[in-house]
């Protein structure tokens, strides 16, 4: 049996189209697990899972929006019924917002909560009576080192992430006896295609330089790769790590603790 093998665990992947969650969705394929890929752009999901099934992947794409409690249940509901079982939870939707306080109006905060947190506890909503029927689960709920140190410019995102991180501890307390597993992980910067779109619309002309300066951000001189992420996840979610839980994992390259 190879490492940290996921056959035949049934795997809900959300905001799986791009970035870390097309990469997650890709590893946990790869290590044989069932992915239920949970996409809001169509478009995206589609193609990521069609591309993940061309090459041997057993995977199927749901078009959901994570901050609809409904379409969330019934996306559980429907994969328990195909499947049998939810083994494995990766909460990956969220989105970004740049600006401090002052420059967070209430239809940006909101916006933030409704993705960011309250799609969270839909999903652990939707999936714990299952895995607390089939007394087993793992859930990765995927946060930021923006929880963790005051980072700028970043007020509604870093309290969306701060109340991740406080949902896993209090949900791996909560269900131990069921065996159901809970942690986040907290990665610094990874080179996704939102970097990419960020610094073509804030600085044209100067990506490179700009990449630059952001990588350097953390200690170790560069970004993350979403795959370095991915494979954080699949170690978290398999066997071996069975003795984990309420545990925020940072993957920074030193960003939290060896910036001065």
């Amino acid at each position: 049996m190879k490492a940290f093998d996921l056959t035949g665990k049934v795997a809900i992947i959300t905001g799986g189209g791009s970035g870390i969650g097309e990469q997650m969705c890709r590893v946990f394929a790869e290590a044989g697990a069932n992915v239920q890929l949970l996409e809001f752009n169509k478009e995206k999901g589609e193609a990521v899972a069609a591309d993940i099934s061309a090459k041997g992947g057993n995977i199927k794409f749901r078009f959901v929006d994570v901050s609809d409690q409904q379409q969330v249940q019934a996306s559980c509901s429907e994969i328990v019924e195909e499947t049998g079982r939810i083994d494995i939870l990766i909460n990956n939707a969220g989105i970004s917002h740049i600006g401090k306080l002052h420059e967070t109006n209430e239809s940006d905060f909101d916006r933030i909560y409704q993705v960011n947190i309250k799609g969270v506890y839909n999903c652990m909503y939707g999936v714990i009576p299952f895995m607390m029927q089939q007394n087993k689960g793992v859930i990765i709920n995927m946060g930021s080192v923006a929880s963790m140190v005051g980072l700028p410019d970043r007020f509604a995102y870093s309290t969306s992430k701060g109340a991740v991180e406080l949902m896993t501890y209090t949900v791996a307390r909560d269900y131990l006896e069921f065996n159901i597993r809970c942690n986040s992980i907290a990665p610094a910067r990874v080179h996704t295609p939102f970097v990419d779109n960020y610094l073509q619309q804030h600085y044209p002309g100067k990506e490179e330089e700009m990449y630059e300066q952001l990588s350097k951000t953390q200690p170790i001189g560069r970004m993350a790769k979403p795959v370095e992420i991915a494979n954080l996840a699949r170690y978290l979610c398999s066997d071996e790590a069975s003795f984990i839980t309420g545990t925020n994992y940072p993957i920074d390259g030193g960003f939290v603790n060896l910036n001065t």
